[in-house]
């Protein structure tokens, strides 16, 4: 049966996702506590009208609904069962929502342990981008019992624009978020590779971009990051990193499973390089940087 009263929400970690989602939630009419390991997050998001709380155990406290969006699932892990984690204050039968990107087995391992508690774990990993968190229009990609999904339908309804209901166990939600980091993580790289190719054989790369995006040869992410590299501007939207973690976890999952995957392997490589170079930080276009540095290739804003 789907909930009648309003529940409170927390927000744990308000970084470009997270401050989005909870600024989403609360313009949906819900009350909202977010709670990050950055003082001045945390002060943003209450001069926005939201509550604040300086541990997830504090913010978790009287809530309905915890929206976790941190990095990897150490992080999560830490915030449901280290010191001032959630389950020392979640009240019994609220709902954890866990947003990051992690190995399907540790989902269920997450999941169990938390349900053998008395309450729930969604497994909910996003997709869309920090501007799409802000509007409330995320994709969501979400696995856990009838229970949980009710539990958490208001914050889903006020964060996604797609929800897929993909089955009542978690670790299904994990399982084709990492379908979807394989794919992202070589078509940047690809594209990565591309544009600088491009510029190596002395084309407008602009006029580059206007022809590909036109063509077969396009993919979102050529569309959405080859104008950071346009542009030279390099501030991060999506870091190297998060595809140096993902990629990563692409290859345990397929070493595990005896599933060769070379591209995502080649993928990574460049991931790696780029970080090595210093720009772990960076935008995940940087890719690019790396490639033209590696063949004394021009790119827009780098020095010559």
């Amino acid at each position: 049966m789907p909930e009648t009263a309003t529940p409170s929400v927390a927000v744990i970690g308000l970084g470009s996702m997270g401050f989005g989602m909870a600024t989403s939630l609360k313009r949906a009419g819900l009350e909202v506590t977010g709670c990050d390991v950055a003082a001045d997050a945390i002060a943003r998001f209450v001069k926005q009208g939201g509550k604040g709380a300086n541990t997830p155990a504090e913010a978790a406290k009287g809530a309905g609904i915890v929206v976790s969006v941190v990095v990897n699932a150490a992080q999560t892990e830490a915030i449901l069962f280290g010191k001032d984690g959630v389950t020392e204050t979640l009240p019994k039968d609220a709902v954890f929502i866990s947003s990051a990107t992690m190995d399907p087995d540790v989902a269920r391992r997450l999941a169990k342990q938390l349900e053998a508690s008395g309450r729930h774990y969604l497994d909910a990993p996003i997709s869309g981008g920090a501007q799409r968190a802000a509007q409330g229009e995320l994709t969501i990609l979400a696995s856990g019992s009838p229970a949980a999904f009710s539990k958490a339908r208001p914050a889903l309804d006020a964060m996604a624009a797609k929800l897929y209901e993909l089955g009542e166990v978690a670790g299904l939600g994990a399982a084709f978020k990492m379908v979807n980091q394989l794919l992202a993580g070589v078509h940047i790289a690809a594209a990565s590779e591309a544009i600088t190719f491009a510029a190596k054989q002395g084309l407008d790369i602009r006029k580059v971009y206007e022809v590909i995006t036109a063509s077969a040869g396009n993919s979102w992410m050529f569309e959405n990051r080859m104008p950071h590299v346009l542009d030279g501007d390099y501030a991060p939207r999506s870091a190297v990193e998060i595809f140096v973690k993902d990629l990563g976890i692409i290859q345990d999952m397929a070493r595990t499973a005896r599933f060769p995957v070379p591209v995502a392997a080649a993928a990574l490589q460049m991931f790696l390089a780029t970080s090595a170079s210093g720009m772990g930080r960076d935008d995940d276009a940087s890719v690019a940087r790396m490639y033209a540095r590696m063949t004394g290739t021009r790119l827009p804003g780098e020095p010559k």
